[in-house]
């Protein structure tokens, strides 16, 4: 079945309310980061919390599942392969970060992975249409 023989893919909106869960797990993620950077550098408080390894795997778990579903139900929809591919890549720096000690490092990879991964999202809801 090819993608023209597909009903719309603007009809689900289910779909297009995970993209958007996505979009906002990412920002979510980007205010953590620079709450983190924020707090714990300039007044040593919450790294005990903010700096947790489990808060990163489970936002990552998070967003896996839910690129997972959103982006893989939107190829099945629209046939368009680069919101996948943008998401992987994202997702993938995502988790290098996870590989790194806490620091610049990991903050820059984190928030470039977010970018990207909302980025795949946002480029799913656009092939819908």
């Amino acid at each position: 079945m090819t993608p023209d023989t597909l009903p719309p893919a603007n009809r689900s909106p289910l779909r297009r309310r995970l993209d958007q869960l996505g979009i906002g797990l990412a920002g979510l993620c980007a205010v953590h980061c620079l709450a983190t950077l924020l707090l714990v550098s300039t007044l040593g408080l919450g790294g005990h919390f903010l700096l947790d390894d489990n808060i990163h795997r489970i936002g990552l778990l998070l967003a896996f599942g839910v690129a997972a579903v959103a982006i893989g139900w939107g190829i099945l929809r629209h046939g368009r392969r680069l919101p996948f591919m943008v998401a992987v890549a994202g997702l993938a720096l995502m988790g290098v970060a996870l590989l790194v000690p806490h620091g610049t490092n990991e903050f820059v990879l984190t928030l470039i992975g977010v970018a990207i991964v909302s980025a795949g999202h946002w480029l799913n809801i656009r092939a819908a249409h």
